[in-house]
């Protein structure tokens, strides 16, 4: 395998999580991104790096950055998973006493990135709030830490990326047009991977030659009906989805070759590229037509409220299917998560802190869950 792979550092490849840990420049449009990035590798411009989920975003991050020739470190923040009222500190500092619990100073995250890259992962969640102060020290290039007076000068490369359309943000009011254009100077775009089927093969012979050197076995082959099948299908879920899907093959196969009764995919993907299957999109919209049908008897009827309760409805399923994972219950009902924490504290749906008991029973009581679960799940939830 001749293409360009780019993985995360060994220290953090282990981590379970959504993003990508490899990334793979066999396809021609891969081929294309690549050249794009080393072409403004060197510059200090901002860039902003869009795709979906699972894409490779970081990995294709930490290449514009040991490609910069930058000498400083790679800092890299996941906007989805700040802490609102700690997020002026995370990113600038802050100083000592200047709030409770500031017991000495600190440095932010411009600070810890100085004279290398601050990689800001899911900039479209960012409150707006933080986002004017971003906004602010992109332009002077100082930070000024909380509680502090003094300006900080940062040499900092900034790189953001994200997996919604900012431009719709913008338009509902939840990101700043002007950090929208100091951010995308340089706008590159990962391809989806059912876009680029050059890397999937490749992609998973990377994969399964983890898998065997991980259990200290033979590396595993794909028959050819299996990698057809690999070809064929639409992978939402990107590159986390094929190493998933490989490294459950390779254990059910528990020999040398993986035949195509051993790839399972995710219940929500389609097996065919291009988009849904007809049937499928037939189903959904039988589905909205059942729907419809029973909000106009819904409407028949002199209940009130009927807005709130179908917000709150549609809120408690969505948090109640995804485990209450905050990140990806915003991203299936296509806002960001600092929307749907508005949205959860409206409804009185909010986490308490981990090891707090307070409002367990009231939304026990409105999901149709116990107690105990669902004070673990919040507890998981505030977490995230």
């Amino acid at each position: 395998m001749n293409a360009p792979v780019l993985t995360l550092p060994p220290h953090e490849n282990s981590r379970e999580e959504i993003r990508a840990k490899a990334l793979l420049f066999a396809d021609p449009r891969s081929q294309q991104l690549l050249a794009q990035a080393e072409l403004v590798a060197a510059s200090p411009v901002p860039v902003l790096i869009q795709g979906e989920t699972g894409t490779g975003k970081e990995l294709l991050a930490r290449h514009l950055h040991k490609c910069s020739g930058r000498k400083g470190p790679f800092v890299a923040v996941n906007g989805a998973a700040i802490n609102e009222s700690l997020a002026e500190s995370e990113f600038f500092g802050h100083e000592a006493g200047s709030f409770t619990g500031a017991s000495g100073r600190r440095e932010g995250w411009f600070e810890a990135a100085q004279g290398g890259t601050l990689f800001l992962d899911e900039i479209g969640d960012l409150p707006l709030a933080l986002q004017v102060k971003l906004l602010r020290v992109l332009q002077e290039r100082e930070v000024v830490r909380v509680g502090g007076r003094r300006p900080i000068p940062i040499d900092v490369r900034v790189v953001t990326a994200t997996h919604v359309d900012l431009q719709s943000a913008i338009a509902a009011g939840r990101f700043r047009e002007d950090l929208f254009y100091r951010l995308n100077i340089v706008t590159l775009s990962i391809p989806p991977l059912r876009d680029r089927t050059g890397d999937i093969l490749p992609l998973a012979e990377h994969f399964l030659g983890h898998f065997a050197r991980e259990h200290d076995r033979p590396q595993p082959q794909l028959s050819h009906e299996a990698a057809q099948k690999l070809l064929a299908h639409s992978w939402p879920g990107n590159i986390r989805e094929l190493e998933n899907t490989l490294q459950g093959a390779a254990l059910l196969a528990g020999g040398p070759l993986i035949e195509a009764r051993h790839l399972q995919f995710s219940r929500r993907t389609a097996p065919l590229r291009g988009g849904a299957p007809a049937n499928d999109d037939a189903s959904a919209e039988q589905l909205w037509q059942g729907i419809r049908q029973q909000l106009q008897e819904l409407l028949d009827h002199p209940q009130q409220d009927l807005w709130a309760r179908w917000e709150a409805l549609l809120l408690q399923t969505t948090l109640s299917r995804h485990h209450f994972n905050q990140v990806h219950s915003a991203d299936r009902l296509g806002i960001s998560r600092h929307v749907l924490r508005t949205l959860m504290k409206r409804h009185d749906l909010l986490p308490p802190p981990p090891g707090a008991r307070y409002g367990a029973h009231s939304q026990a009581g409105m999901l149709g869950t116990e107690p105990s679960a669902l004070a673990a799940l919040a507890e998981n939830a505030y977490r995230e």
